[in-house]
């Protein structure tokens, strides 16, 4: 099978191709991100970079060749968690170039599959999609095939239905032990402030602080001295005690809703049946201990972050920075959930 993917990311098209047991000849990708490439072609070096989407007409390409189109275009401005700003935001503006690129496919080889996904937004945005590509969408949560609840939307023009619910939670993809992480302990003062910290071996060098550990809407600068094992970092004035239920942790502001605090998230227990979903800016926290005066918790890693997303363990393992891999997991997709896709294609 000949395949072009657009927005590829780290090719977690190509990781599902092969898992639901199809033989590609060629994958085209269009990519921009550096590191991202960097890790596709680490992991598949035959893959054919073509660069911005914006210039497919330039592409050297046998468009007729193409048996496969898929691509999960920018999706900030349809996304319930954004402005919803649609066909407003350049970035979702992208979507018509997916079409462009369809519709020119599809005037040279009428027989050619396509899949898209998407994210969960308003059923307005839902209707002008399904009328451009021609197929209305699936809706499926990851929570079926893997430990992480992410709802996405998917097009394609073959039947498929959901995948079967393999029961995996989240206590399933813990490392044991984790690798490269960080413990981080919130405690609450007379002054009811919110104190994150970085836990450090006594016999090492306190971590060092990157632009990622700061709260936000915090005091930046305001450094405590703890003990030697510790080194406090910004106090968050809006953090006046944390509430308690079956999945986890919550920070909230104190007033009546006790309403969270969005950019600290929801601290999971190891009991948890299913994270949130993995975005750019927020990989979930796990909590150490059930102490909520003297809360210890990580992020969790990359490794298990992979696992999130049913990506092979140390598949973004490629010489780029946690942060990064972190970014690209939150970009990509849940590969099970697309091979199971794939899996429907005659």
């Amino acid at each position: 099978m000949r395949v072009l993917s657009l927005f590829d990311g780290m090719s977690c098209g190509r990781i599902a191709l092969d898992r639901a047991g199809i033989s590609v000849s060629k994958y085209y990708a269009s990519e921009l991100d550096k590191y991202a490439i960097t890790v596709t072609q680490a992991n598949w070096p035959n893959t054919l970079q073509m660069g911005d989407v914006t210039k497919w007409r330039e592409w050297d390409i046998d468009w007729s060749s193409i048996d496969l189109l898929i691509g999960g275009s920018p999706c900030q401005g349809f996304s319930f968690a954004g402005k919803q700003l649609a066909f407003d935001d350049p970035r979702s503006k992208l979507f018509f170039v997916y079409v462009d690129i369809l519709n020119h496919i599809r005037s040279v080889n009428p027989d050619v599959k396509f899949m898209l996904e998407n994210v969960k937004m308003k059923k307005e945005f839902l209707a002008v999609i399904s009328e451009q590509l021609g197929a209305e969408p699936v809706f499926i949560n990851s929570a079926l095939v893997s430990a992480q609840n992410r709802q996405r939307y998917y097009w394609a023009n073959w039947e498929f239905g959901q995948p079967s619910d393999k029961g995996i939670v989240l206590a399933d993809i813990i490392e044991h032990p984790p690798t490269n992480v960080t413990i981080m302990t919130d405690t609450f003062s007379t002054r009811q402030h919110g104190r994150k910290c970085l836990v450090s071996e006594p016999k090492d060098k306190a971590v060092s602080l990157s632009s990622m550990e700061y709260v936000k809407n915090g005091r930046q600068g305001d450094y405590l001295e703890c003990d030697s094992e510790v080194l406090c970092v910004v106090f968050n004035d809006r953090v006046k005690g944390v509430t308690e239920n079956s999945r986890g942790f919550r920070y909230n502001k104190g007033d009546k809703a006790k309403s969270g605090i969005s950019e600290l998230g929801r601290i999971l227990k190891p009991s948890a049946a299913y994270t949130d979903a993995l975005t750019t800016s927020h990989m979930p926290k796990l909590a150490l201990n059930k102490d909520t005066n003297n809360l210890m918790y990580r992020k969790l890693t990359p490794v298990e972050c992979e696992r999130l997303q049913t990506v092979p363990d140390g598949y973004t393992d490629k010489g780029i920075s946690n942060t990064q891999r972190y970014k690209m997991l939150g970009n990509g997709w849940t590969v099970d959930v697309i091979a199971h896709i794939f899996r429907s294609m005659q």
